[in-house]
């Protein structure tokens, strides 16, 4: 589908930790400090390869990736515990990222295709588990603030997501078996978008049709979470750390289309998009959220 004919979005979903929030940083100071104090060597700048294959996963701080680098000499559920005590320290100290504050208070008043146009709707789908979330919220008044600008039946995390989508062939729990599948699979930003489409508002207002994939632009920091949103078939903004955009430079297209496979999924779906021909009107990437412009998504400002 060419830029051009990309219909106005209606939805916009956020993730949440390094994308609205500065806790990316903050995980990597809680891990370094268990790192050192067991006598191993700190995540630094160098490791951004390492840390691009655990942003977004759910329990990829316990999982085989990250500990076949750290070797460390304990259990990693002593790891975890000790990281999860750091990280009640230090969440609550995490602070709005640069233009996500006003980006939200905008995309709250901003109409989908014209001045009378239909609200756009905004909603949360993060890994992070609902307490995680709320240690991240519980340190600062503008951390509320600013979460508190997405509806709380809106909010999809990553304890909560599974049920909410079915797979319309088999009418089946996504993920199979009870499983969850973590980004990059698509189910979190599937549910997040059946949220949307399952509360009165969105279906009273406008247009009265439910808001499908392509009408929904994600917002991303992480190289896994554009490809969840790529394969869940929505447009997608990459607001990636410094760090992160540094180990990729020359290769953004890569990301944009989804075809890093830097974390890989039992199909068949990053040998397509590998196939596939330049798809990247479907996705751009940002130094900041302080450059989103709503017009070139069909959103009209008041």
């Amino acid at each position: 589908m060419a830029a051009q004919s990309f219909p106005p979005v209606r939805a916009c979903i956020f993730d949440l930790d390094g994308l609205l929030l500065n806790t990316e940083d903050l995980y990597t100071l809680c891990a370094n400090i268990v790192l050192t104090r067991h006598g191993r060597p700190p995540l630094t700048d160098a490791e951004w390869g390492l840390k691009a294959q655990l942003m977004g996963v759910p329990g990829s701080s316990t999982g085989n990736v990250f500990h076949s680098w750290a070797k460390l000499p304990i259990s990693r559920q002593r790891y975890a515990r000790e990281l999860k005590s750091e990280q009640q320290i230090h969440y609550p100290q995490c602070q709005p990222l640069p233009g996500a504050l006003n980006l939200l208070q905008t995309l709250n008043v901003a109409r989908s295709g014209s001045a009378q146009g239909e609200k756009v709707q905004v909603a949360l789908a993060s890994s992070s588990v609902r307490a995680n979330f709320e240690l991240k919220i519980s340190g600062r008044q503008e951390n509320r603030e600013l979460l508190d600008l997405i509806p709380t039946h809106l909010r999809v995390l990553g304890d909560d997501y599974l049920g909410d989508v079915l797979h319309e062939t088999t009418g089946e729990e996504a993920g199979g078996e009870g499983k969850k599948r973590g980004k990059p699979a698509p189910d979190i930003y599937l549910a997040a978008l059946a949220r949307i489409n399952n509360t009165t508002t969105t279906l009273l207002e406008g247009s009265r049709k439910k808001i499908v994939p392509e009408e929904c632009l994600v917002f991303e920091d992480s190289i896994v979470g554009v490809e969840a949103a790529r394969r869940a078939g929505m447009r997608c903004v990459w607001v990636p750390h410094p760090g992160l955009a540094g180990v990729w430079k020359g290769r953004e297209r890569e990301v944009l289309a989804g075809r890093t496979g830097v974390v890989t999924l039992d199909d068949d779906w990053l040998q397509r998009q590998q196939a596939s021909s330049n798809e990247d009107s479907w996705a751009e990437q940002l130094s900041s959220l302080e450059e989103f412009d709503y017009a070139r998504y069909g959103m009209v400002v008041p």
